[in-house]
């Protein structure tokens, strides 16, 4: 099964209430197996809309990504999120 890779790109409008989100959801990703390979640091916009924050998880497989994220433990971390932030998100299996 391959691995996935789940990517956020993050405008944070408030740092303070996105800051607990990022402490839960730090656990809630390591605990469905995600392993982060950037967050936030030096990027370069080439194309499209640039956020500050850029964030890289991989997941041992698209389902557990999906799962991470519809669980209660990463939902309650996203409740602060919400209005501290703008966010895409996607997940995307990684080529073999």
């Amino acid at each position: 099964m391959p691995t996935a890779l789940w990517i956020a790109h993050v405008e944070v409008t408030d740092p303070e209430a996105y800051g607990r989100y990022a402490a839960g959801a730090t656990g809630a990703i390591a605990a469905h197996g995600g392993v982060f390979l950037a967050r936030g640091g030096r990027h370069v916009q080439l194309e499209g809309n640039d956020r500050a924050r850029n964030v890289v998880a991989r997941f041992p497989s698209l389902e557990a990504a999906v799962a991470c994220y519809n669980s209660a433990d990463y939902q309650a971390a996203l409740a602060h999120a919400k209005g501290a932030s703008i966010r895409d998100l996607v997940v995307v299996e990684e080529a073999n």
